[in-house]
């Protein structure tokens, strides 16, 4: 079943939402760290 315009441009878009969700993640995690280590 051919995928329409519709599926690409929604599938497309969650792809970017879940990089974003992920790019946050991998942010909180690193100011989590890096303020650890200033705290030690």
């Amino acid at each position: 079943m051919p995928l329409s315009e519709e599926h690409k441009r929604r599938r497309g878009r969650n792809i970017l939402l879940g990089a974003a969700l992920v790019g946050l993640v991998v942010l909180f995690y690193v100011l989590t760290i890096v303020k650890m280590k200033a705290g030690v």
